[in-house]
């Protein structure tokens, strides 16, 4: 009870304020810490054979997951099963609940798309996706804008609240910081592909119930429950990862768009199949109607939370 009414404060903080920008360019953030930390460590230990690589990525994990949790695990068992130190959690909580800035990066996509500004909506959207924006087109930055709020809506709001109440403080800490490793190290490519094996694989255990409880609530709030549940079933295991198609096919679904497709990564084209492949072409309309999509979903998350925080 007192976990779920700590992130319920946590999330609460976040949507009204987020993470301000004076108070990032004083302290930072603490998921900036954790990365500044992995990258020095990459850096000195991601040498050697593969199997060292490999060895030397496991002790990473560790070492970060025993760092996340360690403090916020001893802070939180000092703390009394009170409506005070829900608040005290809830407020250590928020900076790791990034509801309001998935929502703020997003609009920044949508708002020069809609004005017929595609060359700022491709510099808005590489801020949160990984592929070459001068190779997207109109429905292109849209469906990028569309998979990242569905993967990230699980990765960065969902996911660290459904750990936050079942562990707490350490929790949504070591959730973060393996989310981070993954962001950061957990990537398929000569550097990585070996230092990050661990990282991409744990990420995958911890995001498996959340991102598929993401998809249910986005079906739930979508109008269309019956089609999004279905194309989950269909379109998930389609997707590269074995997490990201679950609420990225239910948004699909929802918004009846087909979303992923062949995208290009610099020079390489990925010829990814396509989800919810019936749907119409995207368009930035459709981010609109996404953004909604989720700002429904994350007050149903709300009321869920508050109910576990009163029983």
């Amino acid at each position: 009870m007192m976990f779920a009414a700590a992130m319920l404060v946590g999330m609460l903080i976040d949507a009204v304020i987020g993470w301000p920008n004076w108070l990032f360019q004083r302290i930072g953030h603490p998921v900036t810490w954790v990365g500044d930390l992995i990258s020095k460590l990459e850096l000195l230990w991601n040498t050697g054979s593969a199997q060292k690589r490999r060895i030397s990525g496991g002790i990473l994990v560790v070492f970060i997951c025993l760092l996340a949790a360690g403090p916020t695990w001893v802070l939180q068992s000092l703390l009394p099963s009170s409506l005070i130190s829900a608040v005290i959690l809830g407020v250590l909580a928020w900076p790791l609940i990034a509801s309001r800035s998935m929502y703020t990066h997003v609009q920044d996509v949508q708002s020069p798309l809609d004005a017929g500004d595609i060359l700022q909506a491709r510099i808005a959207v590489s801020m949160i996706v990984g592929r070459d924006p001068n190779q997207l087109d109109h429905a292109g930055v849209a469906r990028a804008a569309l998979e990242s709020l569905a993967e990230n809506a699980s990765d960065g709001v969902f996911a660290p609240l459904f750990w936050g109440v079942i562990a707490g403080l350490p929790g949504i800490a070591v959730y973060k910081a393996i989310n981070t490793m993954d962001s950061m190290i957990g990537h398929r490519n000569a550097r990585y592909e070996d230092f990050g094996k661990v990282a991409a694989r744990l990420d995958d255990v911890m995001n498996l119930a959340p991102a598929r409880l993401t998809g249910l609530l986005f079906a739930l709030v979508s109008g269309a429950f019956g089609e999004a549940v279905d194309a989950m079933r269909r379109d998930a295991g389609l997707h590269r990862s074995p997490n990201a198609g679950w609420p990225e096919a239910a948004m699909a679904a929802a918004l009846n768009v087909r979303l992923s497709g062949p995208r290009v990564y610099g020079d390489t084209v990925s010829d990814e199949p396509w989800v919810f492949a019936d749907g119409e072409e995207a368009r930035a309309e459709t981010i609109a109607s996404g953004l909604a999509l989720y700002l429904r979903a994350v007050f149903v998350c709300a009321l869920g939370l508050l109910a576990l925080a009163v029983i």
